[in-house]
This record gives C-alpha cells, structure tokens and sequence, in this order.
C-alpha cells in the first residue's frame, strides 16, 4: 500500500494562509463563549469568581486557613500556634493571590495532572520562604482529600456571586417591576384569558403579580444554606483520628467550615443579626462521603431557575404589551431595530433576556439533576460539571440586565389601553349576569350568552340590554348603566398600591 501523502496547509490563491487556520489568542472576538465574548463587558466581574483563577484562589484560601486551624489545635503540638507575623504572611497570601500566582500552579499541573496537588504544591513553595512555616510544611493539606478543598471552595465562589451579584441584581429587577406596579396602579387595562377579551384589570396589579413571584423565588435563593464540609477520604474522619486520636475532628471541621464561610464573606460585619451571618456564611454537613453531596446546589439552582422561569413569563406579557401596543419603547440614537425597515423599534431587550433565561435555566436544571448523583463514595463525574457553576449564573444576570433594560425604555400609551377597554364592552357581561343571579333573575347566564357571544357588543347595545331588564330594581339597574369596561377593575388598584407591604412580609 502506498504511504498517505503528507498533509498540506490551505492557502489562497495567493499563496497566504486563511486567517480560520490561524492560532487566536482568546479576546472579546475569538472567545468560544458569548459570555466571554460578545457579552464580556456584562458578566466579566464573574470571572474574578468563576474562571480557573478563581477557583484556584478559592483553594489557596481554604488551604491556609485550614493550616491556620491545625496550628490553633492544642493536640497538634508539632504545630504550634502561628506568630502575628506568619498568620500575616498566611493572610497576605490568601487576599492576594495573582493571576501570574495561578499560573505557577498551572504549570505544576502540567507535571502531577492534578489540580489541587498542585496547589499544595505552589503552597510549600512559598512557605519555604519563611522558617516558621517551613517547619510546617507537610501540614499543608494534612489528612485532606482533594474534595475537601473543592467543595469549600465551591462554597465561596456562590456565596460570593449571590451576595455581590445574583441578589443585588434580582432585587433590582424586583424593584423596577415593582416601581410599575406603583406608577400603573390606577390605569385600567383589558385583559385576555386564552387570547380572548376578558374582565379588566389595572396595568400595576398585573405588574405587582410578577414583583410578588419574583420576591418568593428571590428571599428562597438567598435562604438556601450554603454546607461544606472536610472529613477525608469518604467523611469518617480516618487519618485524622490515626494521626490525633484524642482530637475532636468533627467539633474542629464544624467550627472550621462556619469560621471559614465568615471569614471570607466580604458582607459580614460586626452586629449583624446571627440569622443573617448564618445564611450568608457556610453551614456545616455532618454526613457526607468523600464528597458534600451537592444537594444544596441542586435546590439555589432549582430556585433560581424557577425565578428565571417567572422572568420568562415576564418577558413574554412585555413583548405582548408592546405588540398591542400598550408600551410604546424610548427610542435610543443611533439605534437600529431593522437592517431594511426604518421605522421598527424592537423589544429586543426583552428577546436577549428570554433568551438566555432559557439557556441559564438548561444549565442550571442540568446541574441540579446531576450533582447530587455520585456513584458509591464519589465518582468524578461531578467534577467537570462543577467548573460551568458560573454559566449559569452568567447567562442569567445577563438576562437580568437586559430584562431592566426592556423597562426602562417603556412608555405606558394609556390612550391605547382606554381604545382597547371601549372596543370591549362585552366584558360587561360577567358583572350584569352575577347580578341578574343575585336578584332572581332566571337563566341570567344563558341570556347574557346569547347576547355577546359571536355579536358585536357597543356601549349602546349593552345599555340597552340594561335598561329591558325590568326584573332588576331600579337602583340596580341604574348602577350596571353606569358600569364602563374602565371602571370594572375590582380591587385591582388597591392591590397594586398594597405591593410594598406584601414583599416585606415575603421577606
């Protein structure tokens, strides 16, 4: 058989290599991911959380406190407690830990292929340096498993997104929902059940059923707690208690993961309400295999999915609002809504939030369904899966923002809403067969079918009908003449003005 022809490089035709062939360093254009490329400058802050270094980091700080600790346990006599000035340099260490840091570990990893040995490793580098340290040094990640590391250091990197991203940003699109409901309290609108005209309500109740959902889902992601845990190999606490018989090892990892969830967590600060620490820092599992189960990821994903599933439906009543064209959008200079029609003002921020709504909630269901599955003590499935803990989150705070982008080009057209109301007066008929019923009257519902459905239903012809119902007291009668589709909103008003004190019991 003859020998395979050596394979050639593509060039054009004049003679230079097409640029898809080229090696492109990663940027805003070459980027695989939108949220790294054409969306970087929306979700960059996460990569201070998410990436590679921030996971890295997180380590860093979970080994030197852990360090840290094992010097504060009076059994461990061969680490003696750390003078002010090494538990400077531990801290130093941890607060600033470079990229060009990471790095070094990187290219360790290259060696052990494997991701937190080489931490350790950097680690010891840098203890060596310092001789009450160096005296420790085969402390560092004592009678730790690798999954010890990791999920503490899981823990942090959500705590921190939720506290500095994810919570501020959903209660800002709380509070512009809200806002709505406020300034549309009192404007009637026509509603639709099935697609179809049906009994009026108020834009603000309607906007103030969305703040009220998004607030439960809200105050449920930010009471999720937030467990870790640091028992060894498969949770027993075996090589501690060979090395240490007479320590206890599961009152010193309890008192280790609280401390290190407080001690991390930028938003602790002195006299804080112990309800509010203990939900902002990390809890303590007391069962667990080599791994922390992952059930507490499962059930912040399933809630921030369910309000990014509440969002969805947002999106979609605005876009349908906008169509009717109760919402007139502020136009933006410069903007362009088509590449051929002039005159189009699309509700695109709402289509870019429905969007990746869809994608963060695919995510995060399938983080949800897969994390807390680990076959036996631990399989390495969940590994892989743990580093997209931050896609997720990105595609939804980029929702978000364009979610509160879409309101804040909104312009109520209450003109439109009142023409809609007028051209509806079959409405009416819900509230003037409800009282036929109240007074006797027979077959009310079936004499009100038989009026409006497939007829064309005016002001005229409904007051017409009022006046012939001569089985009505008159002062009955007189108040259904005075009924409009406008005023028949209940206490829609009422409840849209009742909005604050509700999301304040919610939380």
């Amino acid at each position: 058989m003859a020998a395979a022809a050596p394979e050639k490089t593509a060039v054009s035709s004049n003679g230079v290599k097409p640029a898809a062939l080229e090696k492109l360093e990663l940027s805003e254009l070459t980027a695989v991911s939108p949220l790294d490329g054409r969306y970087g400058r929306a979700t960059h802050p996460l990569r201070h959380i998410f990436s590679e270094y921030g996971l890295i980091k997180a380590r860093v700080a979970v080994e030197v406190a852990w360090l840290q600790q094992l010097a504060a346990i009076p059994q461990v006599t061969e680490v003696p407690p750390f003078s002010a000035e090494a538990n400077a340099v531990l801290d130093a260490l941890a607060a600033n830990f470079s990229v060009a840091d990471a790095q070094e570990v990187k290219a360790i990893e290259r060696t052990t292929n494997h991701d937190v040995k080489a931490v350790e490793y950097v680690l010891k580098q840098r203890f060596a340096g310092h001789p009450e340290l160096a005296a420790v040094l085969e402390f560092t990640h004592f009678a730790c498993t690798s999954e010890d590391i990791n999920n503490l250091s899981h823990g942090l990197m959500l705590g921190e997104a939720l506290q500095k991203h994810v919570l501020p940003a959903m209660d800002s699109v709380i509070a512009e929902v809200s806002r709505l409901a406020a300034e549309y309290a009192d404007v009637p609108m026509l509603c639709r059940t099935h697609g179809q005209t049906a009994t009026p309500s108020t834009m603000g109740k309607e906007m103030a059923v969305f703040a009220y959902r998004l607030q439960r889902q809200r105050d449920q992601v930010a009471a999720v707690p937030l467990l870790g845990k640091i028992a060894g190999a498969v949770g027993n606490y075996n090589a501690h208690m060979v090395a240490y018989p007479d320590v206890d090892w599961q009152g010193v990892a309890e008192g280790f993961v609280a401390r290190l969830g407080l001690q991390f967590n930028p938003y602790v600060t002195q006299g804080v309400a112990e309800g509010f620490v203990t939900r902002l820092g990390l809890q303590f599992n007391p069962y667990v295999t080599q791994i922390e189960p992952h059930d507490y990821i499962a059930e912040l994903f399933g809630a921030m999915a369910r309000f990014n599933t509440i969002l969805i439906d947002f999106d979609r009543d605005m876009w349908s609002y906008i169509s009717l064209g109760y919402f007139r959008q502020r136009t933006i200079a410069g903007e362009v809504g088509s590449s051929t029609m002039p005159h189009k003002v699309n509700p695109i921020d709402f289509e870019n939030s429905e969007g990746n709504l869809g994608l963060a909630n695919a995510l995060l269901e399938h983080l949800g369904a897969k994390l807390p599955i680990s076959r036996w003590q631990r399989d390495l499935t969940d590994s892989t899966v743990l580093r997209n803990l931050g896609v997720g989150i990105g595609h939804s705070l980029l929702s978000y923002s364009s979610t509160l982008r879409g309101i804040s080009k909104l312009q109520l057209d209450e003109a439109r809403l009142h023409q809609d109301l007028d051209s509806s007066w079959e409405v009416l008929a819900e509230p003037i067969q409800t009282v036929m019923r109240r007074w006797g009257v027979p077959e009310p519902y079936e004499k009100l079918k038989a009026f409006t459905r497939g007829q064309r239903v005016t002001q005229e012809s409904m007051q017409a009908f009022v006046a012939g119902l001569t089985d009505l007291p008159e002062g009955a009668r007189a108040e259904l003449a005075a009924l409009t589709p406008w005023s028949y909103v209940g206490n829609a008003a009422a409840q849209a003005k009742a909005l604050g004190g509700h999301l304040r019991q919610a939380k």
